[in-house]
């Protein structure tokens, strides 16, 4: 009896064991284990192909790449005029209208023209150390020809008897020291006036003025350049013939007749040609043992526009609308005199003229008087003052 009641109680331990566990949560399934495909058997009629070998190329140089709208420079090499060989004497113009200047370039102004076949006459070739672009390098001063207007400041000429009363003169293309030297006269000159303009009086040419002219429009004729320096040739030493002996009967000592002795004829040196040095400097006027000048009162006609340059002497000039060249630098040392007034205007001015140590072309005129004529702009005014040449 006791062993079934063992059994009974051992039985309902079991079940409520089973019934617990039962109320759990179920573990996680795992997943199904999937084999791995078979790889098929390769075939046994397939040619498997062979690979190719792989040749690795040397490596190149990169390519510069082109600029694009870049043009390459292209350095086109400077052609040098041909010489002119000019010498002193007689020449031809070689073309038409050939301007003859003040000085040798384009610089200086033009004082008259040649016409074609007019004949010059050559003093000195010049050549120029640095021309400009386009601008001849062989230059000619040639003879100034007669009729060309020659001017000389009056203060320096005796007025009664109408000789050069200093010890040099300068003759100038036009009634200005800013115009070119066309030459020197010497003192007590005579001199024959033509017109008067100013302090400034226009006389004859004389015959030592000169111009310059470009080489390239001038021709001289072959019979005009020499030909080289002649070598002197000595000729030789003639010969001398030796009479015979002559013999004579009888027993007598044989004359020689003496061999003339013939003097060397003295060499001749060739003549020894010194060069000249052509040089574009015009000698500057010496004047000494003078009492220094009076004051230059001047009086000058023409237009009142501002300068250009910020280091010019003044603020305001005079100036020629014909070639549109500055004649004064118009200055006053007094506060109530406004130039820009007369800015525009033509005018005739009186004063006191000087030049400035940095602007030796163009001289100051201290303003004393100023009458206006016109306030009509010339048509050549409309060229401003930096397109000057």
């Amino acid at each position: 009896m006791k062993k079934n009641c063992w059994l009974v109680l051992g039985l309902l331990v079991a079940t409520s064991a089973v019934a617990q566990v039962s109320t759990n949560a179920l573990p996680a399934i795992p997943a199904p284990v999937i084999a791995a495909p078979t790889a098929p058997a390769p075939a046994t009629n397939v040619v498997t192909p062979k690979p190719k070998k792989v040749v690795a190329k040397p490596a190149t140089k990169a390519k510069a790449k082109k600029k694009v709208g870049v043009k390459p420079t292209v350095h086109t090499p400077k052609i040098s005029a041909p010489a002119v060989a000019l010498l002193p004497g007689t020449a031809t113009v070689d073309a038409e209208n050939v301007n003859y200047r003040g000085q040798a370039g384009l610089k200086g102004e033009t004082v008259g023209q040649f016409k074609k076949g007019d004949t010059v006459t050559v003093l000195s070739a010049i050549t120029l150390d640095k021309p400009a672009a386009g601008e001849p390098a062989q230059w000619a001063k040639v003879a100034l020809p007669s009729g060309t207007k020659v001017w000389v400041n009056a203060h320096f000429l005796d007025a009664t008897n109408k000789v050069v009363a200093v010890k040099k003169l300068n003759l100038r293309a036009g009634p200005g020291e800013n115009f070119s030297v066309l030459g020197v006269i010497e003192k007590g000159t005579t001199i024959t006036e033509v017109a008067v303009k100013g302090d400034w009086t226009q006389i004859e040419t004389p015959t030592n003025a000169f111009a310059f002219v470009a080489a390239n429009f001038l021709k001289q004729d072959a019979a005009v350049i020499p030909a080289t320096t002649p070598v002197a040739v000595i000729p030789p030493t003639p010969e001398v013939p030796v009479p015979t002996p002559t013999t004579v009967a009888t027993e007598q000592p044989i004359v020689t007749q003496p061999t003339p002795v013939v003097p060397e004829p003295a060499p001749v040196t060739p003549p020894v040609v010194t060069p000249s040095i052509v040089t574009n400097e015009v000698p500057a006027v010496v004047e000494t043992n003078l009492p220094p000048p009076p004051p230059r009162i001047v009086t000058h006609e023409g237009w009142v526009r501002s300068s250009v340059s910020v280091v010019a002497p003044t603020y305001f000039e005079l100036y020629d609308p014909e070639n549109n060249k500055a004649i004064n630098y118009l200055y006053s040392t007094t506060t109530n005199l406004n130039l820009a007034r007369y800015n525009g205007l033509q005018i005739v001015v009186t004063g006191e003229e000087g030049l400035d140590a940095r602007w030796k072309d163009t001289p100051v005129l201290s303003i004393q008087k100023i009458l206006v004529l016109s306030s009509n702009v010339p048509s050549s005014k409309v060229e401003p003052a930096a397109k000057k040449k």
